[in-house]
């Protein structure tokens, strides 16, 4: 019986191409206006100190710039960098320069299941900070009311079965195989699986395998709990 949901954003609730096309591009090329501007704010100085230490090297200020770019461009899923692009996303969304895309179908049964008391959580590499602020500034509205807890990379790798252990374990108040975890990355789908959970494999273009490790949907509308 499926006690409660984790879903991944990008590729399930959420369009590859927003935050390829639209969220990474804008966050790279603010990327150092943004550190230079709010260097001596104590989040921002924290996350840069954190790039420093990952790094194992004494940057300075413009080589930390310079690492946080290269990591971006090599799609790093990096906690500080993250936290720092979420910091500068909020400025767009607060200037409206874009809205959070999410699918209508995910929307309609994230609704659905949130409404049945089933308790919905998110797990993506984005922050917490970058996923709330995508689900607050939708064409569908603030849809953060519907979520219960948000997970980033602090609680670990998503490729780590750990990692979705310890998320049954903050969710505590059901069994991780009462857990349904939802997702577009097998590797992610393997360790959740691999950790007691449920799966469900999105797959929003393609061929559906009948034969893939996971059950497969093309999309909220397909999820069956059966």
């Amino acid at each position: 019986m499926i006690r409660a949901i984790l879903t991944d954003i990008e590729g399930t609730t959420s369009s590859l191409s927003f935050v390829k096309d639209v969220l990474f591009p804008y966050a790279r090329e603010r990327m150092a206006e943004f550190v230079r501007a709010h260097v001596a704010e104590p989040a921002v100085r924290r996350e840069l100190e954190e790039v420093r230490r990952i790094s194992g090297k004494s940057l300075n200020e413009s080589e930390v710039i310079e690492q946080l770019i290269r990591w971006i461009d090599e799609d790093k899923k990096i906690t500080p960098l993250k936290s720092l692009q979420g910091m500068i996303w909020q400025d767009g969304y607060k200037k409206s320069d874009f809205k959070g895309h999410i699918y209508e179908d995910a929307v309609r049964h994230l609704k659905k299941w949130k409404q049945a008391g089933i308790p919905l959580y998110v797990f993506s590499s984005g922050s917490v900070q970058a996923q709330k602020l995508l689900f607050a500034h939708t064409e569908y509205g603030d849809l953060t009311p519907l979520f219960s807890g948000y997970f980033d990379t602090a609680i670990g790798n998503k490729r780590e079965a750990n990692s979705y252990r310890k998320i049954a374990a903050a969710i505590g108040t059901t069994a991780p195989g009462d857990i349904l975890f939802l997702s577009d990355i097998k590797e992610e789908l393997d360790a959740a699986h691999a950790a007691g959970m449920q799966t469900i494999w999105l797959i929003r273009d393609g061929a559906i395998d009948p034969k893939a490790a996971h059950r497969q949907a093309r999309n909220f509308d397909a999820i069956s709990f059966s």
